[in-house]
């Protein structure tokens, strides 16, 4: 790593010399290169793509087979769903004309109509809906093709008969990109700045920065699209995670820039000092953030990997323009921020005012009874924590949509005329003759959990035949992903030492459900990769055994706890929020970005308890001391990564809702909870061991320092 031995000028001191002294080609360099890459990839366009193909699973096997054998299951569907209280057959003319037109749009390769056979049509005989079969997956069909066939379909719609679509296609060209949250975090940011600074300029100095680096990064992840698979998610995440990160990196470097001058020092020694000091937190968060998203990489998830690799992208651009950026832009304003600061100064003696009294008096008021306030802490997050227990990973289906979308509609009417499974029916396919795939039919009929199945519909070789089997309950609900494993695991094995045949499961119901299942199996592993690598991080930096692994605890349970949060709103229906699972990217998502900035106010805290325990190897004062340096930056940071993350509730895309709601929870846990109440607890219950390495260990490990006391040389 890039940081040096206490008591120097680092790496980060010396770049911020080189930006002061060329703040305005610094600056001028910046512009030209972001308006480049912005230029640039308006001019080359978006090519976002979702690949949810997991190599390995039945999903994905089917798929394959189909495909390779020339189906028409082989590619997603459509469901066109027609309803008339005076019975759908009286308009029999019009469905049959208009799903004529259907067929003869581009991505359509084949419409099967509701009067094919009397299991598409309901009992009373006044619900029917159509099969289109599309020429690909929905994530691959472009959105304009599908917004055709919504358009073509609906213009049947009145006179008594009503038209609603549904499918993954559909809902997808229905999607609202929305827009409003980052304004709406963005403008809270700011407020909060203003409030923590009281000035306009030096709040404005970490949101530009910001600024400039999300503006650089959406643009390279805009170009690298052509190259990666990367999600049409990608975006809005990025911007959650750019803003949030972005404020808070450059924040602590101001703070710290402010600190500095408020102790005598002028505006070129402040931001050395700062860039020097906070600078290298800054970029040791930043780079297990980064290590942590990369082990997302090497998940091998499908698009995963993409959004992983934007965010990381985006956190490494974010604390390119904190350490290169912000020291120009701090040279450019810093006659006027430093005699701001300094008046603002002298008005808080002229009042008797100390920095960080409140925070010093809290510390010692925790350290005075460390034991009650640890104890009630945890039992608070371990019961937040609690309903974690439960989570059950999917997707979210059009049952989650707002009512006003033709995709719930047609939901919602699928559900009435035939139960809520024929939303999601599961592609069972049959590799063997036509007597294997008549037994299929019959088992399928007559196992617990399923409503009806199709006759097997044969591929255009004949070799395979497919299916469908439409379940008893809707398609995110817990007995369908039981009844997919039941099948897979005894239904189907007994069924092939029977007829010498090969049976798959498959369909877009099972490959959420894969999905689910794979990452469930690799996050251990991921989450042991992260936690370890961090853990010996802070190993080297602090050197301790004790605060590394208290540091992976407690943010595994700020984690958790922002996790039990997530399911209760979420997929216990809290608030009334329509209930239903949690998006399978999530956990790892939320793991990797929280765990990172919960190193974060780790590193920053813990360094300065440690830059006082080496001046005066008073322990106790030296937490004190600490938190009354750091518990006002780190409230603030935190509250500005809160409304930003929180902004994104008021997104109408529920996946980005629990992102948002899960990043902010832990944020508030982690910044609150457990900076400001559990570390000084534990600090104090472990005293001096808390700095204890074995000796054999130390005389290995190299000696690296995150902070350094300000030169005295530097300060006046």
């Amino acid at each position: 790593m890039m940081l040096q031995a206490s008591g120097t000028t680092g790496v980060f001191g010396r770049l911020a010399s080189w930006s002061q002294r060329h703040r305005w080609g610094a600056l001028l360099l910046w512009v030209v290169v972001v308006a480049a890459i912005t230029v640039g990839s308006q001019a080359a366009g978006s090519d976002y793509r979702n690949d949810f193909s997991l190599p390995g699973t039945d999903s994905q096997a089917a798929t394959d087979l189909l495909e390779k054998h020339g189906s028409a299951q082989a590619g997603d569907t459509v469901q066109i769903v027609f309803q008339d209280g005076s019975g759908v057959r009286g308009d029999r003319d019009r469905i049959r004309e208009t799903l004529a037109d259907v067929r003869k749009l581009p991505a359509v390769t084949d419409v099967r109509g509701p009067f094919a056979d009397a299991s598409t049509v309901s009992r009373d005989g006044t619900i029917g809906y159509a099969t289109v079969t599309l020429d690909g997956k929905a994530e691959t069909v472009p959105k304009e093709d599908v917004t055709r066939i919504i358009d073509t379909a609906q213009r049947a719609d009145g006179d008594g008969l009503r038209v609603e679509l549904g499918g993954d296609a559909v809902r997808g060209a229905e999607e609202d990109e929305g827009g409003s949250a980052e304004g709406a975090g963005m403008l809270a940011a700011l407020v909060i700045l203003v409030l923590l600074f009281g000035s306009l300029v030096a709040a404005a100095l970490p949101l530009v920065t910001a600024l400039f680096a999300l503006g650089g990064a959406i643009g390279l992840i805009t170009l690298a699209s052509h190259m990666f698979t990367v999600a049409d998610f990608t975006p809005p995440i990025m911007m959650l995670v750019g803003l949030g990160v972005g404020v808070d990196y450059a924040l602590l470097i101001f703070y710290r820039y402010r600190h500095e001058l408020t102790r005598g020092a002028d505006s070129p020694a402040a931001t050395r000092i700062a860039l020097d000091a906070a600078g290298r937190t800054v970029f040791f968060a930043g780079c297990t953030v980064i290590i942590a998203l990369i082990g997302l990489i090497a998940l091998g998830l499908g698009s995963l990997q993409g959004v992983a690799l934007a965010v990381a992208l985006t956190v490494l651009v974010t604390m390119a323009a904190s350490l290169v950026l912000l020291p120009a832009l701090l040279a450019v304003c810093g006659r006027r921020l430093e005699r701001q600061v300094r008046k603002r100064t002298e008005r808080a003696h002229a009042k008797g005012k100390e920095e960080g009294r409140r925070w010093r008096a809290l510390a010692a008021a925790v350290q005075r009874r460390p034991l009650p306030a640890l104890l009630a802490a945890v039992v608070a997050l371990l019961a937040l924590s609690a309903p974690a227990l439960d989570l059950r990973l999917g997707f979210a289906d059009a049952g989650n949509d707002p009512r006003s979308t033709t995709s719930r509609q047609a939901y919602d009417l699928m559900a009435e005329g035939f139960g809520p499974g024929f939303s999601g029916p599961l592609v069972v396919v049959s590799q063997g003759d036509a007597e294997a795939a008549q037994a299929l039919r019959a088992t399928l009929t007559r196992t617990d959990g399923v409503a009806t199945a199709t006759p097997p519909l044969p591929s255009r070789d004949g070799d395979v035949a497919t299916v469908l089997a439409f379940p008893t309950t809707a398609p995110q609900d817990e007995g369908t992903a039981d009844l997919v494993h039941s099948l897979r695991d005894d239904v189907l094995p007994r069924l092939s030492e029977q007829t010498g045949a090969d049976y798959l499961v498959g369909g877009p119901t099972a490959a959420t459900q894969d999905f689910a299942d794979s990452v469930a199996d690799r996050m251990p592993l991921f989450v042991a990769l992260v936690v370890g690598l961090s853990a010996l991080l802070l190993l080297v930096v602090f050197r301790s055994v004790l605060i590394p692994l208290k540091a992976a605890l407690l943010n595994l349970l700020s984690i958790a706890a922002a996790l039990g949060a997530i399911t209760l709103v979420f997929q216990e229906g809290w608030f009334g929020v329509e209930p239903g699972p949690i998006e399978a990217f999530i956990p790892v998502m939320i793991f990797a970005i929280v765990f990172g900035l919960s190193m974060d106010y780790e590193v920053f805290l813990i360094s300065r308890i440690h830059e006082e325990w080496e001046r005066t190897r008073d322990h106790g004062h030296a937490v004190r001391e600490g938190l009354a340096a750091t518990g006002k930056v780190i409230t603030a940071a935190a509250a500005i990564m809160i409304v930003v993350f929180a902004a994104f509730i008021l997104s109408p895309n529920r996946m980005l809702q629990q992102f948002g709601l899960g990043l902010a929870v832990a944020i508030l846990l982690d910044a609150v909870v457990i900076r400001c109440l559990i570390v000084p607890a534990v600090m104090r219950l472990f005293g001096e061991r808390a700095w204890w390495l074995p000796g054999s260990l130390a005389r290995r490990l190299p000696r690296v320092a995150l902070e350094r006391p300000a030169d005295p040389r530097e300060i006046g």
